[in-house]
C-alpha cells in the first residue's frame, strides 16, 4: 500500500468491549480488517470497571480505556471542553490523520468529532441507531446530531433507512452520507454440526432487553405462542431495564419450564446459544440494520423480524472484510475535502437555527481558543510520539511505518 493511501485512524466510541452489542462488535471487527489492509487504528472508549489505561488485543490493536466512568447507559458525563486535553494527546502521540466517530448518543463520540474538526482533522461519522421526530428525548438527540454533522467531512449508515433518518434529522447533504451495512464473521457463526430434533421447537431471543428493542412486545407475544403451540420453548439471552418484566410474565403464566431467561451471553458464546434453537426472533420497535439477524441466519436458524428500519434491506450477507474496503473508500474521499479556516466553518453552525446556530457557533470559538491556550502551555513539539509497530498480512511484525 502506498503512503498516500495508508491511514492513521482513531476509531471514538463510549460503546465498546468488555461491553457487548452491535456497535462494540462493529468497531472491533471492522478496526481488524483495516489492520489487515495495513492502516494504523486506535481505539479510545471510556474505562469499564478495573480496564483503564492502555491496552492491546488481537492484531496489535491498541485501545485507550480513557480514565472517565459512565454517567448513564455507558455514556460518559458531558463536558464538553474536559476532553479537549486528551483527545489532543492521543491525536498527537499516535500521529492519527482521521478520527473515525461511533453512535449518534455517545458523548465521548459527539465531543471528540468537535475537538478534532477544531484542530483541522478530518472526521467520518457512523449512525448505528435510528431516531423519532417527536418525542423530547429525540428532538434534543437529533439537535445535537446536527450540531456534530454540521461540520463532519464525510458519514457513513448502515441502511439505506438508517441513510434517510440521519440526513433528515441532521440536514448533511445526501452526497455526504455513504451506505455501508454491517457484516459478520462467519467463521465463527456457523450451523451446528447436526440438526436439532425436531420434537420441539426452540425460539432464540438474544438481545438487549430495553423498550426500543421491543421487550414489550414479547411480554405480550410468548404467553400466547406457548398457550397455541405446546411443543415451543424460548431462550432468551440479554439483560436491561425490561428483564424484570419477563421475569414477572414468566412467574406469571408459570412457564419457567419453558422460557429460559440467561442474562447477558457474552459475544464469544452467543453462537453456542444461537445454535440450540430452530428460530431467532427480533421484536425491535426500530432497528438501522440488526446485526443479531445475520449471526442467527449465519448458524442456520429462521429468522422472524419486526418489519421495521433497515431489517427489510438484508437479503444478502456481508463480509467484514467488504465492509472495510468500502470504508477505506470514505477515508480516502474525507481526506480530500478541503481545509476551511475557522470563519468557513462557522458558516455551517450557524445554519442549525437561529438560536442553536449561534450557541454552536460559541461553543467551538471557545473550544478553538482552549486549543490554542494547551499548545501554548504544551506544544504539539513537546509530546512524545510513539513508535508505530504493524502487522502484516500473516499476523507478523513489520517495520515502523517511518
Amino acid at each position: 500500500m502506498s503512503d498516500q493511501r495508508r491511514h492513521r485512524i482513531l476509531m471514538v466510541s463510549d460503546f465498546y468491549y468488555p461491553n457487548f452489542g452491535g456497535v462494540e462488535n462493529h468497531i472491533y471487527y471492522l478496526s481488524q480488517c483495516l489492520l489487515t489492509l495495513g492502516h494504523k487504528v486506535v481505539v479510545m472508549t471510556h474505562a469499564y470497571g478495573n480496564r483503564s489505561g492502555v491496552r492491546y488485543v488481537t492484531g496489535g490493536l491498541k485501545v485507550y480505556y480513557v480514565p472517565w466512568v459512565p454517567f448513564i447507559m455507558q455514556n460518559t458525563f458531558p463536558t464538553l471542553y474536559g476532553t479537549l486535553p486528551i483527545i489532543r494527546t492521543i491525536l498527537v502521540r499516535e500521529k492519527i490523520s482521521l478520527v473515525h466517530g461511533h453512535q449518534a448518543f455517545s458523548t465521548l463520540c459527539n465531543e471528540a468529532l468537535m475537538h478534532a474538526r477544531t484542530m483541522g482533522y478530518k472526521v467520518v461519522f457512523t449512525d448505528h441507531s435510528l431516531y423519532g421526530f417527536a418525542d423530547v428525548g429525540s428532538i434534543h438527540m437529533n439537535k445535537v446530531l446536527q450540531f456534530t454533522l454540521a461540520d463532519v467531512s464525510q458519514a457513513i449508515c448502515v441502511s439505506h433507512t438508517s441513510k434517510e433518518n440521519t440526513v433528515l434529522r441532521s440536514g448533511l447533504p445526501p452526497e455526504k452520507v455513504f451506505v455501508i451495512p454491517n457484516a459478520v464473521d462467519t467463521a465463527m457463526f456457523k450451523p451446528a454440526p447436526e440438526r436439532l430434533g425436531s420434537d420441539e421447537i426452540i425460539i432464540v431471543v438474544i438481545s438487549r432487553l430495553v423498550y426500543r428493542k421491543g421487550a414489550d412486545l414479547l411480554v405480550e407475544v410468548i404467553p400466547g405462542v406457548c398457550r397455541m403451540f405446546p411443543n415451543v420453548r424460548f431462550i432468551i439471552g440479554g439483560d436491561g431495564p425490561k428483564r424484570v418484566r419477563l421475569e414477572e410474565m414468566r412467574e406469571k403464566h408459570s412457564l419457567q419450564d419453558r422460557v429460559d431467561m440467561l442474562g447477558a451471553v457474552p459475544h464469544a458464546k452467543v453462537q453456542s446459544v444461537l445454535i440450540s434453537g430452530h428460530i431467532f426472533l427480533n421484536s425491535s420497535l426500530t432497528e438501522a440494520f440488526c446485526i443479531a439477524i445475520l449471526e442467527a441466519a449465519s448458524c442456520g436458524l429462521l429468522t422472524v423480524s419486526t418489519r421495521v428500519g433497515g431489517v427489510p434491506e438484508m437479503k444478502n450477507l456481508y463480509s467484514w472484510h467488504d465492509v472495510a474496503k468500502r470504508t477505506e473508500i470514505v477515508y480516502d474521499r474525507a481526506l480530500r475535502c478541503s481545509d476551511q479556516n475557522l470563519l468557513e466553518r462557522l458558516s455551517r453552525y450557524l445554519t442549525c437555527g437561529s438560536w442553536a446556530g449561534k450557541l454552536f457557533c460559541l461553543v467551538m470559538i471557545i473550544d478553538y481558543l482552549l486549543w490554542h491556550l494547551l499548545q501554548l502551555w504544551k506544544p504539539d513539539a513537546h509530546i512524545e510520539e510513539v513508535p508505530d509497530i504493524m502487522l502484516d498480512q500473516q499476523g507478523e511484525k513489520s517495520s515502523d511505518y517511518e
